[in-house]
């Protein structure tokens, strides 16, 4: 049985051909089902639903298991709640004509309905031009919101044609501050559960909830105006022709040809990766190119523009270049910049190598050598794992604010030797961290003046927000803690409170820490990364492409001149498996070492592994929970360490790697 939903018709939106794909989860791959920072962003965004209710007490859930599709069953039981004169309904379910919803919260006076549609996404009340920008058009990034709602209303109104259904967002309102410690650790998130939100809310009945942190706002006019097709989705089908176009797709299962655009496409979730290798289920993206373009299998493995590094022309799709053979210089607008790769010369580069199935490395040897002189030893090489989560860990904090729970740091000096230095993390429940967490990364960096280094922008951003708190408190030591932030960073792109550093008459400190993927942008370009400047990519690339690296940590870490601080000297950082090198990630021992399945199943955290980000910010909001034994706090803490250590020491390799080659 199936039913177009508010979850398809808003996926549906984004383009109609993937409502066909997620029909067949079985036969199509989708990235998206494997990235864990979707699921921690999702989590955390059920935990506010689950929140939200208590915001409206008494209310009745409509229950059934949340794979369970009987829609005219869960729409029956509405329908009779409905018979009250006043109620509020949490999960409210509409079924009518194929089409089938299901209200956050529903909350009924009469013949008048609230219909409350609730998102983690924050909100700034004091913001002007929140939905609608000052032109009159809707702010893109709030457009699928603003649809979904009136979907939503559209099909509680064809239920119910005689009552008045004002239809509301319910958000996180980033204006406000929490007034309990440890929030969040009342909506605790279950791996195994019969609840669609996966989040069981603990001691609802005693939960002091302290100040409401959500935000209502009335979207009539708006969801009006989407009714009406004042304002589209799409300038070529408006909201009555999207619903026909998506009710049809889900229901008869077929796939709707829609036309091909290239921004989506270079998104597009349902497509194989190198993760994918080897299974059986189906590209999506495949399936539009072969019907759209008649591509063949030897087209899939022709090097196509999907990839190239911020190329964001969808001219080139429009005029039917479609592979790299087909470009040329101009169609990129090439140009060079002087000492450094320019955009377009970096994406020429990709674009002729993966053309001509050229896997050797590019280095500019004279620019990226001029940068390294710059460079003061010793090297100091930090990462940070932070989180920002919608119900705040502790009294006084505002929803989405960072919270810096952990740092590592390594140290290369002039003569090769490499120490993990420093490492800090904040495993306290309850403790807010921020203040300690600079104390200490101070005290690191606070021995010699050499030079900082960080990887993308994150570090940067994070000490900018925790420059802010300082400033707004009362901390005993804020003027020297602000003093040394700012001689390590630079303020952010539209930061209202900007600084100039004494002397240099720049917003810029004096050690300004370096960012190494800006140079491996700027100087170096490794085919292996296929066009991303992440981390994760640039590190695998490097250990393929660096005979250097390869020998050195290919050895166990007692062997070489690198300490650890939370490994034992037999542990080997790369290690091969049929040829290919094994990301040291997947080398990293578990959360739950020399303890019986029995233990391992009592546990709070239900973390098996902390190998990637996602894995890291589900881990720090486990450790939380001030009802966790002080056991398994330890052993996520240790594996945090473990993975953070790991960040630092992937820096230090791929400078090890660029060294060599200058």
């Amino acid at each position: 049985m199936k039913a177009l939903s508010k979850s398809r018709f808003k996926q549906g939106l984004e383009c109609p051909n993937k409502l066909y794909f997620s029909n067949s989860p079985k036969v199509y791959h989708n990235i998206k089902n494997e990235d864990s920072f979707l699921q921690a962003l999702a989590s955390g965004g059920f935990q506010v639903e689950e929140y939200a209710r208590l915001q409206y007490p008494g209310g009745i859930l409509v229950d059934a298991p949340y794979e369970d599709n009987d829609y005219q069953d869960l729409a029956d039981q509405t329908s009779e709640l409905l018979k009250r004169e006043n109620v509020v309904i949490y999960e409210a379910a509409f079924y009518v004509d194929d089409l089938f919803i299901r209200t956050d919260v529903l909350v009924k006076k009469g013949t008048h309905i609230q219909l409350i549609e609730v998102k983690a996404k924050s909100i700034d009340p004091n913001k002007d031009y929140n939905f609608v920008s000052s032109k009159g058009k809707l702010v893109s990034s709030w457009k699928p919101y603003l649809f979904d709602l009136a979907f939503q209303t559209y099909v509680t109104q064809l239920c119910l044609p005689d009552f008045k259904i004002t239809p509301f967002l319910c958000l996180v309102d980033k204006s406000k501050v929490a007034t309990i410690d440890g929030l969040n650790q009342f909506f605790r998130v279950k791996q195994t559960t019969d609840k669609r939100t996966g989040v069981d809310v603990l001691e609802k009945d005693k939960i002091q909830l302290g100040k409401n942190l959500l935000y209502l706002e009335n979207l009539t006019e708006v969801v009006s105006k989407i009714h009406d097709s004042s304002y589209k989705y799409y300038d070529n089908l408006n909201f009555h022709e999207a619903i026909e176009l998506l009710s049809e797709i889900r229901i008869k299962n077929y796939y709707p040809n829609w036309p091909a655009q290239f921004s989506a496409c270079k998104k597009c979730e349902f497509k194989k990766d190198d993760s994918t290798e080897g299974q059986s289920k189906l590209s999506g993206f495949e399936h539009c190119f072969k019907t759209q373009y008649q591509w063949t299998d030897t087209d899939f493995s022709t090097p196509n523009i999907f990839n190239v590094w911020d190329l964001k022309d969808p001219k080139l799709m429009e005029q039917g270049l479609l592979f790299k053979s087909q470009l040329t210089p101009e169609d990129i607008k090439y140009k060079e910049a002087a000492g450094k790769l320019d955009r377009t010369e970096r994406q020429w580069l990709q674009i002729e190598k993966e053309r001509d199935n050229d896997f050797s490395e590019f280095v500019d040897i004279d620019g990226l050598k001029a940068e390294m002189d710059t460079w003061v030893y010793p090297l100091h090489f930090i990462d940070f794992e932070t989180s920002t989560v919608p119900l705040p860990f502790h009294t006084g904090r505002k929803p989405y604010e960072q919270i810096a729970f952990q740092y590592s740091h390594h140290i290369y000096y002039e003569d090769g030797r490499i120490e993990h230095a420093n490492q800090y993390i904040n495993s306290t429940a309850g403790e807010f961290p921020n203040f300690e967490f600079v104390e200490s990364l101070q005290q690191a960096l606070s021995e010699d003046e050499g030079t900082i280094f960080k990887f993308a922008t994150h570090e940067n951003t994070i000490l900018n927000a925790i420059r802010t708190q300082l400033k707004a408190s009362d901390a005993p030591n804020k003027e020297s803690l602000v003093s040394f932030i700012e001689s390590i960073s630079h303020p952010t792109k539209g930061n209202p409170d900007s600084w100039i550093v004494p002397l240099r008459k720049q917003n810029q400190g004096t050690r300004d820490m370096v960012d190494l993927c800006k140079v491996v942008v700027n100087y170096y370009y490794n085919p292996h990364t296929f066009g991303s400047n992440s981390i994760k990519k640039v590190l695998p690339a490097v250990l393929k492409s660096s005979q250097f690296v390869q020998e050195k940590y290919s050895k166990p870490i007692g062997a070489i001149a690198v300490s650890s601080k939370n490994l034992p000297d037999d542990h080997i950082w790369l290690t091969k498996q049929e040829n290919e090198i094994i990301s040291p990630y997947k080398t990293l021992p578990p959360v739950h070492k020399n303890i019986s399945q029995e233990e391992i199943e009592a546990r709070l955290s239900n973390i098996d592994n902390i190998d990637d980000g996602g894995a890291a910010l589900t881990a720090y909001g486990k450790i939380q929970y001030t009802d966790m034994t002080e056991k398994e706090r330890e052993d996520i803490s240790d594996a945090l360490k473990r993975y953070c250590e790991l960040d630092t020491l992937a820096m230090v390799m791929i400078y090890e790697h660029l060294k060599s080659l200058v």
